[in-house]
């Protein structure tokens, strides 16, 4: 996968015109991220849809629990028909500085993320789905079929090793919120474990693919790379698990800060609370070539990488930069 996040803090035409120049750079799929706080993700995608011709689109990642499983099943199901058939589904446990506003944080989980996509991919194939867990579903189906119909590819989101052992086994994918190569090569080691157990080995189903779901800043100017990747490395800090904490040094207690002030609405405090060892560990920053040398060193462990926001300090000048630095890492 060569993948770009847009994320819809951003107007809905600007994110289309940002899709297509991520196409016409050479990107093959392009994610919008998933926050009750941001533009409505599949309002973006179907603008997105419209402007581009061949990427693969999706939401990355969405979680179950602000939205019924089967209405998220049907949404990729009407992004896949608009598209002709692109459509990808990112699912996760869902951003917990966000979900702690709605009251969802403690359904955050494994199961409710295996069971939804589960149940997307019974409905795409046109069964009528029953269930009785993390959600209700009573003979619910869809009344139409997908273009790609079970085809759609599904990755899941995540960084715990049961999150990513339960990708391997049960997904296509894994996009792994990790910049950093020590996280990546971790992420591996978790994925060999849990391809142990997939259904027809390794390959089965046409293989996994391990994404880094890195966050970027790239610009002529690392310094202001460097400064624009405050936001995004504050949200990950926030949301990181204590090992992964422990893994770069990052005190958890300026970590629990920084979510508290993310939950509560003060960004400008968050932000100014990011250590320089956060920007680090969760971002890839600075020049192109700087960039390209540390999404090279993702690539020793993962199959692919999406570049994620928050791109750069110029935002349409960073999707071509961010081109570049994936052909320099991928050694084009």
């Amino acid at each position: 996968m060569r993948g770009i996040e847009l994320t819809p803090e951003h107007p809905v035409p600007r994110l289309a015109d940002l899709g297509a120049r991520a196409e016409a750079a050479g990107f093959d799929t392009v994610f919008t991220s998933c926050h009750y706080n941001n533009r409505d993700p599949f309002l973006a995608l179907t603008e997105v849809a419209r402007a581009t011709d061949e990427v693969r689109l999706g939401p990355g990642v969405v979680n179950p629990h602000e939205v019924h499983p089967v209405r998220l099943a049907s949404a990729v199901a009407t992004l896949d028909e608009l598209s002709g058939g692109r459509a990808v589904l990112g699912i996760g446990p869902g951003d917990p500085s966000t979900l702690r506003n709605l009251g969802l944080l403690d359904d955050r989980g494994l199961r409710p993320v295996l069971e939804a996509f589960e149940t997307a991919r019974a409905l795409w194939r046109g069964e009528r789905v029953t269930r009785d867990g993390t959600f209700v579903a009573t003979d619910a189906g869809l009344n139409y079929e997908p273009p790609s119909g079970d085809g759609i590819p599904v990755y899941v989101g995540g960084e715990g090793p049961h999150m990513c052992r339960m990708a391997a086994k049960r997904a296509d994918g894994l996009l792994f919120n990790g910049s950093h190569p020590e996280d990546l090569a971790w992420a591996r080691e978790q994925v060999e474990i849990g391809l142990e157990d997939r259904p027809g080995g390794p390959d089965g189903n046409g293989g996994f693919d391990l994404a880094a779901y890195a966050s970027v800043s790239v610009a002529e100017d690392a310094d202001a790379a460097r400064e624009a990747a405050r936001p995004p490395a504050a949200f990950i800090a926030a949301g990181a698990a204590p090992p992964v904490l422990d893994r770069h040094g990052i005190d958890a207690g300026r970590a629990a800060d920084v979510g508290d002030a993310i939950s509560a609405g003060r960004f400008g405090e968050a932000f100014g609370l990011v250590t320089d060892a956060m920007i680090d560990a969760f971002s890839a920053t600075g020049t192109p070539e700087a960039v390209g040398e540390r999404l090279g060193s993702l690539l020793d462990h993962a199959d692919g990488v999406v570049v994620g926001a928050p791109l750069g300090p110029d935002l349409e000048a960073a999707v071509d930069l961010a081109a570049a630095a994936l052909d320099r890492a991928e050694g084009g």
